[in-house]
């Protein structure tokens, strides 16, 4: 018995695609993919070997066994969860993309929302906690808007280093990259800083945030580094001089 339709219907629920887009993934038409899922058809090889590739499954998994059943041998999520674990020690790096931001709000304690998303590893960070995140705008230039911040998970609002870049995910603002700053008379708010001068400081209640990961790292694309000429860098440290200036009087 083949589970190969029952299975392509469960991945594509699994991610949230619709025919239209899991077809396109697999270049083929919708009206075929729907034939897959009720099985008056059977998937050809190819298009089996591109579903596993996508899945990282083998053709056994998705011909042989009902990988929707929880807490069985071939059970997707069982696998993934294993394959989790067995790289632990790899610092395999979580990457939520953009479209990806509001499901995260909604997800980032659930398990399997975060099985689904890709990953990648990055030797030279040391053993630790990671996510990246891909931010947009231009509240952090020079950091360009499309670069990739990857942070390592903050336990503890008692570890945050004033001024640092972190990745904050608040229920109120999303996901933002900012530099923090606490202020000890304060403690049930931090204020999350603009590199960008043009950009105001801002409050956020510490029991709106769900989340903070200290930036280690940044990638972005070579052709998008920004490039500022001595003026504006002299513009940039005046007005984050009369910023925190202006946060000093209204903390004090």
């Amino acid at each position: 018995m083949s589970y190969a339709g029952k299975n392509l219907r469960y991945l594509r629920k699994l991610r949230g695609w619709t025919q239209d887009q899991f077809a396109g993934k697999l270049d083929i038409k919708r009206s075929l993919l729907g034939a897959y899922e009720e099985e008056r058809a059977e998937p050809r090889i190819d298009i089996l070997e591109k579903v596993c590739s996508i899945f990282k499954l083998s053709l056994d998994d998705v011909l042989l066994k009902d990988i929707s059943v929880p807490n069985g041998g071939g059970a997707y999520i069982d696998k993934r969860r294993a394959m989790k674990i067995s790289k632990a020690e790899t610092n395999e790096i979580q990457f939520v993309p953009v479209k990806a931001a509001a499901g995260y709000l909604a997800g980032y304690a659930d398990t399997e929302f975060l099985d689904e998303l890709n990953t990648f590893t990055l030797p030279m960070l040391a053993p630790g906690y990671y996510r990246a995140f891909e931010i947009v705008g231009d509240s952090m230039l020079p950091t360009p808007s499309g670069s990739v911040i990857v942070g390592e998970k903050v336990e503890n609002v008692e570890e945050i280093k004033n001024q640092n870049p972190y990745v904050v995910v608040s229920k109120s603002n999303g996901i933002v990259y900012k530099r923090v700053s606490r202020n000890n008379k304060v403690k049930d708010k931090i204020t999350l800083i603009s590199d960008n001068p043009m950009y105001e400081p801002y409050n956020v209640q510490l029991d709106d945030v769900l989340e903070l990961w200290k930036a280690q790292m940044i990638i972005t694309k070579a052709e998008k580094q920004n490039r500022w000429d001595v003026n504006q860098l002299a513009n940039m440290v005046t007005n984050l001089q009369e910023q925190v200036t202006t946060m000093k009087k209204k903390m004090n």
